[in-house]
Protein backbone atom coordinates (compact mmCIF):
# COMPACT_ATOMS: atom_id res chain seq x y z
CA UNK A 1 0.00 0.00 0.00
CA UNK A 2 1.33 3.82 -0.81
CA UNK A 3 1.62 5.88 1.48
CA UNK A 4 2.20 9.66 1.52
CA UNK A 5 5.32 11.28 1.49
CA UNK A 6 6.27 13.01 4.46
CA UNK A 7 9.90 14.39 3.20
CA UNK A 8 8.65 17.47 1.78
CA UNK A 9 6.17 18.58 3.30
CA UNK A 10 5.15 20.41 6.57
CA UNK A 11 5.60 17.88 8.76
CA UNK A 12 8.23 16.42 11.76
CA UNK A 13 10.16 13.54 10.60
CA UNK A 14 11.84 11.65 13.80
CA UNK A 15 15.84 11.23 13.10
CA UNK A 16 15.87 13.95 10.64
CA UNK A 17 17.05 16.76 13.13
CA UNK A 18 18.69 17.12 16.71
CA UNK A 19 16.38 18.04 19.12
CA UNK A 20 17.46 19.19 22.69
CA UNK A 21 16.75 16.33 25.58
CA UNK A 22 12.93 17.53 26.58
CA UNK A 23 11.67 18.02 23.28
CA UNK A 24 13.17 14.51 21.98
CA UNK A 25 11.62 12.79 25.28
CA UNK A 26 8.28 14.08 24.39
CA UNK A 27 8.54 13.09 21.18
CA UNK A 28 9.30 10.04 22.42
CA UNK A 29 6.21 9.70 24.91
CA UNK A 30 3.81 10.77 22.21
CA UNK A 31 5.38 7.89 20.09
CA UNK A 32 4.65 5.36 22.42
CA UNK A 33 1.43 6.84 24.17
CA UNK A 34 -0.64 8.14 21.08
CA UNK A 35 0.80 5.26 18.14
CA UNK A 36 1.89 6.35 14.72
CA UNK A 37 -0.75 7.80 13.50
CA UNK A 38 -0.18 11.32 14.61
CA UNK A 39 1.94 13.72 13.12
CA UNK A 40 3.96 17.31 14.33
CA UNK A 41 4.19 20.19 12.35
CA UNK A 42 7.31 21.65 10.82
CA UNK A 43 10.70 19.53 10.91
CA UNK A 44 11.25 20.97 14.20
CA UNK A 45 8.32 20.69 16.50
CA UNK A 46 7.45 23.05 18.48
CA UNK A 47 6.23 23.02 22.27
CA UNK A 48 3.58 26.08 23.26
CA UNK A 49 2.65 26.80 26.40
CA UNK A 50 0.33 30.10 26.32
CA UNK A 51 -1.52 31.90 23.53
CA UNK A 52 -2.87 35.34 23.89
CA UNK A 53 -4.55 37.00 20.67
CA UNK A 54 -2.21 36.45 17.26
CA UNK A 55 0.60 35.54 19.08
CA UNK A 56 1.43 31.41 21.06
CA UNK A 57 4.44 31.23 23.58
CA UNK A 58 6.57 28.18 23.48
CA UNK A 59 8.21 27.23 26.98
CA UNK A 60 10.95 29.64 26.74
CA UNK A 61 8.86 32.47 26.53
CA UNK A 62 9.13 32.79 23.06
CA UNK A 63 6.26 34.46 20.59
CA UNK A 64 5.29 33.26 17.64
CA UNK A 65 2.93 34.98 15.32
CA UNK A 66 -0.08 32.66 14.31
CA UNK A 67 -0.43 32.92 10.51
CA UNK A 68 -1.97 29.90 10.37
CA UNK A 69 -4.94 29.31 12.86
CA UNK A 70 -8.23 29.39 11.72
CA UNK A 71 -9.52 27.39 14.55
CA UNK A 72 -9.24 30.60 16.90
CA UNK A 73 -10.78 32.48 14.30
CA UNK A 74 -10.91 35.45 17.08
CA UNK A 75 -7.56 35.10 18.11
CA UNK A 76 -6.41 32.97 21.18
CA UNK A 77 -8.22 33.06 24.61
CA UNK A 78 -10.36 35.84 23.36
CA UNK A 79 -11.44 37.32 26.69
CA UNK A 80 -15.38 37.02 25.59
CA UNK A 81 -15.28 33.66 24.77
CA UNK A 82 -13.24 32.96 27.53
CA UNK A 83 -15.92 34.33 29.86
CA UNK A 84 -18.76 32.93 28.27
CA UNK A 85 -17.00 29.83 28.29
CA UNK A 86 -16.22 29.87 32.42
CA UNK A 87 -19.60 31.14 33.29
CA UNK A 88 -21.88 28.43 31.85
CA UNK A 89 -19.45 25.10 32.79
CA UNK A 90 -19.87 26.93 36.31
CA UNK A 91 -23.28 27.22 35.91
CA UNK A 92 -24.85 23.94 33.85
CA UNK A 93 -23.56 21.74 30.54
CA UNK A 94 -26.13 19.74 29.34
CA UNK A 95 -26.78 18.19 25.51
CA UNK A 96 -29.83 18.60 23.80
CA UNK A 97 -32.26 16.24 24.52
CA UNK A 98 -32.89 18.90 27.74
CA UNK A 99 -34.45 22.47 27.43
CA UNK A 100 -31.62 25.50 27.55
CA UNK A 101 -31.70 28.81 26.40
CA UNK A 102 -28.33 29.31 24.94
CA UNK A 103 -28.66 26.92 21.93
CA UNK A 104 -31.87 28.14 21.05
CA UNK A 105 -29.89 31.51 20.70
CA UNK A 106 -27.21 30.24 18.86
CA UNK A 107 -29.64 28.82 15.92
CA UNK A 108 -31.33 31.83 16.23
CA UNK A 109 -28.11 34.02 15.69
CA UNK A 110 -26.82 31.83 12.86
CA UNK A 111 -29.57 31.34 10.76
CA UNK A 112 -30.00 35.51 10.81
CA UNK A 113 -26.98 35.38 8.65
CA UNK A 114 -28.45 33.16 5.48
CA UNK A 115 -31.07 33.50 3.14
CA UNK A 116 -34.44 32.56 4.80
CA UNK A 117 -35.35 28.92 3.47
CA UNK A 118 -32.36 27.72 5.59
CA UNK A 119 -34.42 27.55 8.53
CA UNK A 120 -33.13 24.30 10.52
CA UNK A 121 -29.80 24.41 12.60
CA UNK A 122 -27.91 21.07 13.74
CA UNK A 123 -24.84 20.47 15.79
CA UNK A 124 -21.71 18.25 16.03
CA UNK A 125 -18.81 18.21 17.44
CA UNK A 126 -16.53 18.97 14.52
CA UNK A 127 -16.38 20.02 10.65
CA UNK A 128 -15.67 16.24 9.91
CA UNK A 129 -18.79 15.16 11.81
CA UNK A 130 -20.89 17.92 9.94
CA UNK A 131 -20.02 16.71 6.84
CA UNK A 132 -20.43 13.32 7.69
CA UNK A 133 -24.25 14.06 8.74
CA UNK A 134 -24.78 15.79 5.93
CA UNK A 135 -23.61 13.35 3.55
CA UNK A 136 -26.05 11.10 5.26
CA UNK A 137 -29.09 13.65 5.09
CA UNK A 138 -28.15 13.83 1.12
CA UNK A 139 -29.00 9.75 0.84
CA UNK A 140 -31.81 9.82 2.53
CA UNK A 141 -33.12 13.09 0.60
CA UNK A 142 -31.51 11.92 -2.84
CA UNK A 143 -32.03 8.23 -2.93
CA UNK A 144 -28.66 8.58 -3.96
CA UNK A 145 -24.59 7.82 -2.74
CA UNK A 146 -23.06 9.68 -5.41
CA UNK A 147 -20.18 12.53 -4.73
CA UNK A 148 -18.62 14.83 -6.23
CA UNK A 149 -15.80 17.13 -4.88
CA UNK A 150 -12.38 18.81 -6.57
CA UNK A 151 -9.26 16.91 -7.00
CA UNK A 152 -7.86 17.98 -3.65
CA UNK A 153 -10.45 18.65 -1.33
CA UNK A 154 -10.73 17.98 2.29
CA UNK A 155 -13.56 17.56 4.09
CA UNK A 156 -13.07 15.53 7.10
CA UNK A 157 -11.49 12.40 8.53
CA UNK A 158 -14.29 9.80 9.24
CA UNK A 159 -14.92 6.88 7.39
CA UNK A 160 -17.53 8.16 5.06
CA UNK A 161 -16.09 11.65 4.44
CA UNK A 162 -12.34 10.37 4.39
CA UNK A 163 -13.53 8.45 1.06
CA UNK A 164 -14.42 11.90 0.05
CA UNK A 165 -10.82 13.79 1.15
CA UNK A 166 -8.40 13.28 -1.30
CA UNK A 167 -5.64 15.52 0.60
CA UNK A 168 -5.85 12.96 2.84
CA UNK A 169 -3.31 11.21 0.52
CA UNK A 170 -3.45 7.81 -1.80
CA UNK A 171 -2.94 5.57 1.86
CA UNK A 172 -6.81 6.47 2.29
CA UNK A 173 -8.65 5.51 -0.90
CA UNK A 174 -11.42 7.41 -2.71
CA UNK A 175 -15.17 5.64 -2.45
CA UNK A 176 -16.49 3.79 -5.58
CA UNK A 177 -18.78 6.46 -5.68
CA UNK A 178 -16.83 9.29 -5.58
CA UNK A 179 -15.76 11.50 -8.20
CA UNK A 180 -13.38 14.37 -8.52
CA UNK A 181 -13.38 17.59 -10.94
CA UNK A 182 -10.43 19.97 -11.41
CA UNK A 183 -10.63 22.84 -9.10
CA UNK A 184 -11.73 25.96 -10.60
CA UNK A 185 -7.90 28.06 -11.06
CA UNK A 186 -8.65 30.66 -13.62
CA UNK A 187 -4.36 31.77 -13.04
CA UNK A 188 -3.86 27.50 -14.13
CA UNK A 189 -6.35 27.22 -16.53
CA UNK A 190 -8.02 30.14 -18.50
CA UNK A 191 -10.71 32.55 -17.79
CA UNK A 192 -13.66 30.58 -18.22
CA UNK A 193 -14.01 29.30 -15.23
CA UNK A 194 -17.43 28.87 -14.92
CA UNK A 195 -18.18 27.62 -18.10
CA UNK A 196 -15.37 24.66 -17.46
CA UNK A 197 -15.92 23.58 -13.84
CA UNK A 198 -19.67 23.28 -14.74
CA UNK A 199 -19.08 20.94 -17.99
CA UNK A 200 -16.77 18.64 -15.36
CA UNK A 201 -19.35 18.48 -12.87
CA UNK A 202 -21.97 17.55 -15.74
CA UNK A 203 -19.23 14.93 -16.81
CA UNK A 204 -19.01 13.49 -13.42
CA UNK A 205 -22.63 13.18 -12.89
CA UNK A 206 -22.63 11.25 -16.33
CA UNK A 207 -20.06 9.17 -15.37
CA UNK A 208 -22.01 7.87 -12.21
CA UNK A 209 -25.20 7.56 -13.78
CA UNK A 210 -23.08 5.46 -16.19
CA UNK A 211 -22.27 3.16 -13.26
CA UNK A 212 -25.52 3.16 -11.57
CA UNK A 213 -24.86 5.53 -9.45
CA UNK A 214 -27.26 7.70 -8.72
CA UNK A 215 -25.54 11.34 -7.44
CA UNK A 216 -26.49 12.83 -3.56
CA UNK A 217 -24.45 15.62 -3.68
CA UNK A 218 -21.77 18.16 -5.04
CA UNK A 219 -20.03 19.36 -2.40
CA UNK A 220 -17.50 21.85 -2.33
CA UNK A 221 -15.04 24.20 0.19
CA UNK A 222 -16.42 27.42 -1.06
CA UNK A 223 -12.97 29.32 -1.39
CA UNK A 224 -11.51 25.95 -2.35
CA UNK A 225 -8.59 26.13 0.35
CA UNK A 226 -7.28 22.57 -0.09
CA UNK A 227 -6.99 23.08 -4.13
CA UNK A 228 -4.90 26.44 -3.35
CA UNK A 229 -7.23 28.82 -2.11
CA UNK A 230 -9.17 29.91 -5.10
CA UNK A 231 -10.99 33.18 -4.90
CA UNK A 232 -11.10 34.83 -8.11
CA UNK A 233 -14.28 35.17 -10.19
CA UNK A 234 -17.17 35.14 -7.35
CA UNK A 235 -20.08 33.58 -8.54
CA UNK A 236 -18.83 30.71 -11.03
CA UNK A 237 -20.35 27.93 -8.85
CA UNK A 238 -24.02 28.78 -10.14
CA UNK A 239 -24.13 26.69 -13.05
CA UNK A 240 -22.69 23.57 -11.52
CA UNK A 241 -24.90 23.73 -8.60
CA UNK A 242 -27.97 23.98 -11.36
CA UNK A 243 -26.52 20.43 -12.60
CA UNK A 244 -25.77 18.91 -9.47
CA UNK A 245 -30.55 19.65 -8.77
CA UNK A 246 -31.21 18.80 -12.38
CA UNK A 247 -29.47 15.63 -11.59
CA UNK A 248 -31.29 15.06 -8.61
CA UNK A 249 -28.58 15.73 -6.17
CA UNK A 250 -28.22 18.94 -3.73
CA UNK A 251 -25.38 20.83 -2.95
CA UNK A 252 -23.54 21.38 0.48
CA UNK A 253 -21.44 24.37 0.95
CA UNK A 254 -18.38 23.58 3.38
CA UNK A 255 -18.03 26.66 4.98
CA UNK A 256 -15.46 25.23 7.42
CA UNK A 257 -12.61 26.91 6.44
CA UNK A 258 -13.91 30.15 4.46
CA UNK A 259 -16.92 31.11 6.77
CA UNK A 260 -17.26 33.20 9.73
CA UNK A 261 -16.30 36.63 7.94
CA UNK A 262 -13.08 35.57 6.64
CA UNK A 263 -13.51 36.53 2.85
CA UNK A 264 -14.55 39.95 4.12
CA UNK A 265 -16.95 40.90 2.01
CA UNK A 266 -19.59 38.31 3.37
CA UNK A 267 -19.73 36.05 6.52
CA UNK A 268 -19.97 32.80 4.36
CA UNK A 269 -18.08 32.10 1.18
CA UNK A 270 -20.80 30.63 -1.11
CA UNK A 271 -22.34 34.31 -0.39
CA UNK A 272 -19.50 35.81 -3.19
CA UNK A 273 -20.94 33.41 -5.30
CA UNK A 274 -24.49 34.35 -5.21
CA UNK A 275 -25.84 30.74 -4.78
CA UNK A 276 -28.37 28.99 -1.91
CA UNK A 277 -26.62 25.90 -1.10
CA UNK A 278 -29.27 22.84 0.41
CA UNK A 279 -26.99 22.25 3.50
CA UNK A 280 -24.21 25.03 4.90
CA UNK A 281 -21.73 22.73 7.08
CA UNK A 282 -19.88 24.69 10.02
CA UNK A 283 -16.89 23.86 11.93
CA UNK A 284 -13.18 25.01 13.19
CA UNK A 285 -13.84 28.48 13.84
CA UNK A 286 -17.42 28.39 15.02
CA UNK A 287 -16.54 28.06 19.04
CA UNK A 288 -13.14 29.76 18.87
CA UNK A 289 -10.96 26.76 19.74
CA UNK A 290 -14.25 24.97 21.57
CA UNK A 291 -15.24 21.76 19.52
CA UNK A 292 -18.42 22.46 18.44
CA UNK A 293 -19.68 22.56 14.68
CA UNK A 294 -22.92 21.98 12.54
CA UNK A 295 -25.04 22.68 9.26
CA UNK A 296 -27.63 24.86 8.54
CA UNK A 297 -30.69 23.37 6.33
CA UNK A 298 -33.84 23.61 4.66
CA UNK A 299 -36.76 21.95 6.03
CA UNK A 300 -37.57 20.01 3.19
CA UNK A 301 -34.24 18.89 3.26
CA UNK A 302 -33.99 16.99 6.54
CA UNK A 303 -37.68 16.24 6.70
CA UNK A 304 -37.31 12.81 5.77
CA UNK A 305 -34.15 11.85 7.76
CA UNK A 306 -35.80 13.55 10.80
CA UNK A 307 -38.80 11.95 10.86
CA UNK A 308 -37.18 8.25 9.82
CA UNK A 309 -33.95 9.02 11.81
CA UNK A 310 -33.38 9.70 14.78
CA UNK A 311 -30.28 12.16 15.40
CA UNK A 312 -28.11 12.73 18.65
CA UNK A 313 -25.01 13.34 19.82
CA UNK A 314 -24.27 13.88 23.36
CA UNK A 315 -21.73 16.02 23.79
CA UNK A 316 -22.74 18.29 20.30
CA UNK A 317 -24.86 21.11 21.65
CA UNK A 318 -24.01 20.78 24.98
CA UNK A 319 -24.27 24.30 27.01
CA UNK A 320 -20.95 25.23 27.16
CA UNK A 321 -19.91 24.85 23.45
CA UNK A 322 -23.09 26.94 22.43
CA UNK A 323 -22.23 29.93 24.90
CA UNK A 324 -18.55 29.85 22.75
CA UNK A 325 -20.44 29.66 19.71
CA UNK A 326 -22.77 32.71 21.14
CA UNK A 327 -20.22 34.64 21.77
CA UNK A 328 -17.94 34.53 18.72
CA UNK A 329 -21.19 35.81 16.55
CA UNK A 330 -21.06 38.51 19.30
CA UNK A 331 -17.61 39.18 18.99
CA UNK A 332 -17.96 39.11 14.91
CA UNK A 333 -21.07 41.71 14.91
CA UNK A 334 -20.00 44.18 18.02
CA UNK A 335 -16.04 44.76 16.80
CA UNK A 336 -16.97 44.39 13.37
CA UNK A 337 -14.50 41.72 12.36
CA UNK A 338 -15.92 41.58 8.77
CA UNK A 339 -14.39 45.20 8.11
CA UNK A 340 -11.23 43.82 9.88
CA UNK A 341 -10.56 41.28 7.79
CA UNK A 342 -11.42 43.04 4.35
CA UNK A 343 -9.48 45.95 5.00
CA UNK A 344 -6.41 44.07 6.60
CA UNK A 345 -6.50 41.35 4.51
CA UNK A 346 -6.16 44.19 1.40
CA UNK A 347 -2.92 45.45 3.25
CA UNK A 348 -2.11 41.88 3.39
CA UNK A 349 -2.37 41.26 -0.03
CA UNK A 350 -1.04 44.14 -1.64
CA UNK A 351 2.11 43.47 0.66
CA UNK A 352 2.53 40.06 -0.15
CA UNK A 353 2.03 41.03 -4.14
CA UNK A 354 4.78 43.63 -3.88
CA UNK A 355 6.90 40.75 -2.77
CA UNK A 356 6.75 39.33 -6.51
CA UNK A 357 9.46 41.92 -7.76
CA UNK A 358 11.82 40.87 -5.18
CA UNK A 359 11.38 37.43 -5.28
CA UNK A 360 10.96 35.14 -8.91
CA UNK A 361 10.00 32.13 -6.94
CA UNK A 362 7.37 34.07 -5.98
CA UNK A 363 4.22 32.83 -8.32
CA UNK A 364 0.79 33.77 -8.40
CA UNK A 365 -1.11 35.76 -5.37
CA UNK A 366 -4.73 35.63 -4.22
CA UNK A 367 -6.72 36.15 -1.71
CA UNK A 368 -10.13 36.96 -0.35
CA UNK A 369 -10.07 39.17 3.39
CA UNK A 370 -7.98 37.36 5.56
CA UNK A 371 -7.03 33.95 3.90
CA UNK A 372 -4.50 34.74 1.46
CA UNK A 373 -2.48 32.26 -1.20
CA UNK A 374 0.89 32.64 -2.87
CA UNK A 375 2.80 29.60 -5.46
CA UNK A 376 6.52 29.06 -4.87
CA UNK A 377 7.36 28.30 -8.49
CA UNK A 378 10.90 27.31 -10.06
CA UNK A 379 10.10 28.90 -13.08
CA UNK A 380 7.22 31.77 -13.34
CA UNK A 381 6.08 30.91 -17.10
CA UNK A 382 5.43 27.29 -16.59
CA UNK A 383 4.64 27.68 -13.19
CA UNK A 384 6.51 24.65 -12.32
CA UNK A 385 5.84 24.14 -8.57
CA UNK A 386 8.50 24.11 -6.48
CA UNK A 387 7.36 21.87 -3.50
CA UNK A 388 10.93 21.60 -1.91
CA UNK A 389 11.45 25.60 -1.71
CA UNK A 390 8.39 25.87 -0.22
CA UNK A 391 8.64 23.37 2.25
CA UNK A 392 12.10 25.15 3.09
CA UNK A 393 10.61 28.75 3.45
CA UNK A 394 7.56 27.18 5.51
CA UNK A 395 10.27 26.07 7.95
CA UNK A 396 12.66 29.11 7.72
CA UNK A 397 9.37 31.35 8.75
CA UNK A 398 8.87 29.40 11.29
CA UNK A 399 12.55 29.67 13.02
CA UNK A 400 11.88 33.16 12.44
CA UNK A 401 8.87 33.28 14.93
CA UNK A 402 6.25 33.23 12.31
CA UNK A 403 3.88 30.72 11.68
CA UNK A 404 2.42 29.12 8.00
CA UNK A 405 1.86 26.37 6.26
CA UNK A 406 1.35 25.05 2.26
CA UNK A 407 -1.42 23.69 0.74
CA UNK A 408 -2.05 22.79 -2.76
CA UNK A 409 -1.31 19.18 -5.01
CA UNK A 410 1.89 19.71 -4.84
CA UNK A 411 1.93 21.29 -1.31
CA UNK A 412 3.69 24.45 -3.29
CA UNK A 413 1.21 26.91 -1.89
CA UNK A 414 1.39 29.23 0.90
CA UNK A 415 -1.45 28.60 3.16
CA UNK A 416 -2.18 32.53 4.93
CA UNK A 417 -4.85 32.07 7.05
CA UNK A 418 -4.21 34.41 10.24
CA UNK A 419 -7.27 35.14 12.90
CA UNK A 420 -9.44 37.40 12.12
CA UNK A 421 -8.27 40.04 14.28
CA UNK A 422 -4.89 40.44 12.84
CA UNK A 423 -3.54 44.07 12.40
CA UNK A 424 -1.71 46.14 9.92
CA UNK A 425 1.35 45.92 12.47
CA UNK A 426 1.05 42.26 11.99
CA UNK A 427 0.97 42.03 8.39
CA UNK A 428 4.12 44.55 8.52
CA UNK A 429 6.25 41.95 10.37
CA UNK A 430 4.60 38.94 8.57
CA UNK A 431 5.99 40.41 4.94
CA UNK A 432 9.32 41.09 6.53
CA UNK A 433 9.80 37.44 7.75
CA UNK A 434 8.61 36.18 4.33
CA UNK A 435 10.85 38.35 2.61
CA UNK A 436 13.75 37.06 4.25
CA UNK A 437 12.60 33.30 3.99
CA UNK A 438 12.21 33.88 0.18
CA UNK A 439 15.51 33.95 -0.33
CA UNK A 440 16.23 30.83 1.09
Amino acid sequence: MSVVDLSSVNAFIPGQIELDPHEAHMVEQRARLLGPAYRLMYQKPLHFVRGEGVWLYDADGRRYLDTYNNVVSLGHCHPDVVEAITRQVATLCTNTRYLHETILELAEGLLSTVHSDLSHMMLTCSGSEANDLAYRIAKVRTGGTGVIITETAYHGITDAVSQFSPTLGTAVPLGAHVRTVAAPAAYRSGPDVAERFTRDVEAAIADLKRHGIQPAMLIVDSIFTSDGILSEEPGFLKSAVEAIRKAGGIFVADEVQPGFGRTGSHMWGFQRHGVDPDIVTLGKPMGNGQPIAGLLTRHDVVEKFGTNSRYFNTFAGNAVSCAAAAAVLKVIRRDRIMDNAREVGAYLLERVSALRSRHDCLGHVRGAGLFVAADIVSDRETQANDRARTTRIVNAMRDNGVLISACGTDHNILKIRPPLIFSRENVDLFVDVLDEALAV
